[in-house]
């Protein structure tokens, strides 16, 4: 049963750490989209100065983009809390049951995955340089322990019950 609950408490913090960043998102509406727009328009790239894609200025865009984030992040939030409720209805339930009840909570961690890796390091490293500039490796920093540790929690998690 410990271990069920463990599960239910991790599965719990990737849920609560999309809801949390989500929000602040939405708190710093301005911020956010500058930030977003001094990735997407590649601002202050000196190593690699060329890229392979043209960089985005548009406004409107960034702002779509922030959107996505946030719209992302919410997902994550969603999905991963659904799974932890189904989860702590389950906790008692026989193995099979249990896992079963995991669904949920593996589309949100792997949701979250998408998220920190997909969003930020496959899209914002890698086509928009953004390892660039000291704002964009704060950002690949803190997303890739984001990333790690939802994926972490989806393997924990994805281990069969034995109980």
């Amino acid at each position: 049963m410990l271990i069920r609950l463990m599960k239910i408490l991790l599965v719990l913090c990737v849920s609560l750490n999309g809801l949390f960043y989500a929000v602040n998102n939405l708190v710093n509406w301005d911020a956010g989209v500058g930030a977003v727009g001094a990735i997407l328009s590649m601002a202050g790239h000196a190593v690699y100065a060329e890229a392979f894609a043209p960089p985005i200025t548009s406004p409107l865009l960034h702002t779509l983009s922030y959107l996505v984030i946030i719209g992302s992040e919410f997902a994550v939030a969603i999905l991963a809390g659904k799974g932890a409720l189904d989860l702590w209805t389950a906790r008692s339930a026989p193995a099979p049951a249990f896992d079963e009840a995991k669904v949920w909570a593996l589309l949100g961690c792997g949701m979250a995955i998408l998220v920190w890796f997909g969003l930020f390091h496959v899209l914002g490293g890698a086509w928009f340089q953004m390892w660039q500039t000291d704002l964009g490796q704060a950002s690949l920093k803190d997303a890739f322990s984001f990333a790690a540790l939802s994926g972490i929690v989806l393997l924990y998690l994805n281990q069969p019950e034995t109980s």
